[in-house]
């Protein structure tokens, strides 16, 4: 049976003192170690959350989801596109998949979808190799394949070849929030990973591990571009590999999405982030 997790608690989950002022020693103990974890979560992974809900997404044989994942692969690469802006719809993604070329369509709209494919189908072939991790190695490997027609530099995190600075992020309510700083050679961003990876670990949930990573890695903002597709596609495999059915954020849902990172993006609080991503499960 899963464990579950010790969360910091919201707001409204605090027990108010009582009118003389007073609290007894239990609830003040409690909003200490409250206060404590909220510092670890944002020294190790950058955000901070409160509780959130995981069943929805259920368990299931890995050979399983994997037929699943790749039965509706034009879907999950649809969804992920349309998400960045692509204008292709689903049955011309479904026919660019096929080997057919679309008229009247961008190029760099389908090499994005090209990549994107090549990137999901590496992945299905990690889970189904057994050699998927959350590991800087496999996240470069697939950021290079789904970013190599878009970032100024694939497959390494910002500042580790030529191109130093980029993670600016534009909110979309308007203004303009800043990633995480590189460091030289990008050595911030490596101990940063290694940080979420080691608080990653202390968690046996194998859902809110994907769900965390998928926060902290999109806020810390690693790549040049891409970093929210690679990061969904690292949250899928920890999901997939684990036994878990996958996450998919639907074309359908983009305002709740876009909500949701803004917060993440503004206050570094994945809370309604985590709760959102929990819900996108396909039936």
């Amino acid at each position: 049976m899963v464990k579950k997790q010790k969360w910091a608690r919201g707001s409204n989950q605090y027990v108010k003192r009582s009118r003389t002022g007073r609290s007894d020693s239990s609830t003040e103990s409690r909003l200490i170690r409250d206060k404590s974890e909220i510092v670890r979560q944002l020294e190790d992974t950058g955000v901070s959350w409160s509780q959130f809900d995981v069943e929805q997404i259920r368990p299931s044989e890995i050979e399983r989801i994997r037929f699943r994942f790749k039965s509706h692969l034009p879907e999950l690469i649809w969804n992920t596109a349309a998400l960045e802006g692509n204008n292709f719809t689903l049955p011309e993604v479904k026919t660019l998949l096929e080997g057919v070329t679309v008229g009247g369509r961008r190029l760099d709209d389908a090499q994005q979808i090209l990549a994107l494919s090549d990137a999901y189908s590496r992945l299905d072939a990690l889970v189904g190799a057994g050699e998927f991790a959350l590991t800087k190695s496999v996240s470069d490997e697939l950021h290079g394949l789904l970013a190599r027609h878009e970032a100024i530099e694939s497959g390494s995190f910002r500042g580790e070849r030529e191109v130093t600075g980029g993670g600016t992020v534009r909110l979309a309510s308007g203004g303009v929030v800043q990633g995480t700083p590189h460091g030289k050679g990008g050595e911030l961003l490596r101990g940063h990973f290694d940080q979420l990876i080691s608080y990653l670990d202390s968690i046996d949930d194998p859902r809110q591990r994907a769900l965390i990573y998928f926060a902290s890695a999109v806020r810390r903002q690693l790549y040049f571009d891409g970093n929210k597709r690679t990061a969904r596609l690292m949250m899928t495999g920890e999901l997939m590999s684990s036994g878990f059915e996958f996450v998919s954020v639907p074309f359908a849902r983009k305002l709740e999405f876009n909500e949701a990172l803004d917060v993440l993006f503004s206050r570094d609080d994945a809370t309604d982030l985590l709760r959102f991503l929990s819900t996108c499960v396909l039936d």
